[in-house]
Parts: structure tokens; C-alpha cells; sequence
């Protein structure tokens, strides 16, 4: 009897311990920040750009979004992105280049702020099939109408553009069309029109 309770006693410390340890996530994913509202004249898309906070832990995830990620903090013209840590929220970095985005728009900053979570849990807890494919997010804070962008690396790959698009229409529980437009066509022409639709 004796020695159970001591057995008893001597687990409590490590399940204690245990509960310290961060939760890792599968990879590190990085906080990116872009200010529109005052460009500088003449200044080049991307300048004002700037790296904000890299996580690999689920610790890290909540404390930076409950303190800072929220779409109803974030200022007019403003662009918050989450991506791969390493992968660069632009068409030109190597993973994006050849990519493009799924995107839906909303009028109202509480149904933007939840899509934004959703999707943000999405990505780190790995929820996507082709979570390869996938770069990252961005929601652009507007006046008129938020948007927000699913970024994947490989647009023709039409099959898993389409298993993506569907899970994310499903995550963020959208009842409308989304549509996918290649990074191609978007340098090419403001308003280009999307390849693929879910």
C-alpha cells in the first residue's frame, strides 16, 4: 500500500511537468505586417512590408492573436498576413511565383474576424490535405470591403487548387462562390479574372 502511494505521488510531478511543455506546431509559420495607407510616392509594392513575429508553437499562436492579430485592431488599409516561415508574402518569392489565391470579400469586420481565425487555426493545426500547396494568408483591412487571400504555390495544379478551395470554403463556411486567380494573370491586369471557382 505503502509503496502505491508513493508511486502515486512520484507520477504527479511529471504529468505536472508535462503540462509546461509548449505544444509544437508541425511547422513554424511567420507573422508579416503591411501598411497602405500612406505609401511614399514612388516607393515600390513591398516597402513598407515588414516581419512581425515567428511562432512554432501553439502558445505563441494565442498569445500573439489575442493580443495583436485581430482583425478589428488592425488599422484602415492594412494588410496582415500569415505565412510559411521562410516563404515571403509576395508574387515574387520562389514559393509564390508560380501560385495564385483564393479569395472571398466581407462587408462585415465580425464575419472577417471570424473567416481570419478559422482559417489562421486552419494552417497551423495542419487541417488542409494539400498543406504543401498552401503559402499562406493575407487579410486586407479596407473601408468598403475586407478581403481575405488563401496563397498556394502552384496554380495550375487545378486538382489541388480545388481541394483546397473547398475545404477553406467549408472552413470559413461561406454559402457564396470563391474564386481562384493565378499570380500571372493579377501582374498582368488589375481585376484579372479568376481561373477556378468553388
Amino acid at each position: 500500500m505503502a509503496s502505491e502511494a508513493a508511486a502515486e505521488v512520484n507520477a504527479v510531478p511529471a504529468v505536472a511537468g508535462a503540462e509546461k511543455q509548449p505544444h509544437k506546431l508541425e511547422r513554424k509559420w511567420t507573422f508579416w505586417f503591411d501598411n497602405q495607407s500612406k505609401p511614399k510616392q514612388g516607393a515600390a509594392w513591398g516597402t513598407t512590408l515588414r516581419k512581425v513575429y515567428t511562432f512554432d508553437t501553439v502558445e505563441e499562436f494565442w498569445c500573439l492573436y489575442d493580443q495583436i492579430f485581430k482583425p478589428s485592431k488592425f488599422p484602415g488599409n492594412a494588410d496582415f498576413h500569415l505565412f510559411k516561415d521562410g516563404v515571403e508574402p509576395k508574387w515574387e518569392d520562389p514559393e509564390c511565383a508560380n501560385g495564385g489565391k483564393w479569395t472571398v470579400a466581407s462587408n462585415r469586420k465580425p464575419i472577417l474576424e471570424t473567416m481570419w481565425l478559422e482559417t489562421l487555426m486552419a494552417l497551423v493545426g495542419e487541417q488542409f490535405d494539400e498543406s504543401d500547396e498552401i503559402c499562406g494568408v493575407v487579410a486586407s483591412v479596407r473601408q468598403r470591403q475586407d478581403k481575405l487571400a488563401l496563397w498556394t504555390k502552384t496554380a495550375t495544379n487545378e486538382a489541388a487548387q480545388m481541394g483546397i478551395g473547398r475545404k477553406w470554403k467549408e472552413i470559413i463556411d461561406v454559402n457564396d462562390k470563391i474564386t481562384y486567380s493565378f499570380h500571372d494573370d493579377s501582374r498582368r491586369e488589375r481585376s484579372a479574372k479568376g481561373r477556378y471557382n468553388v
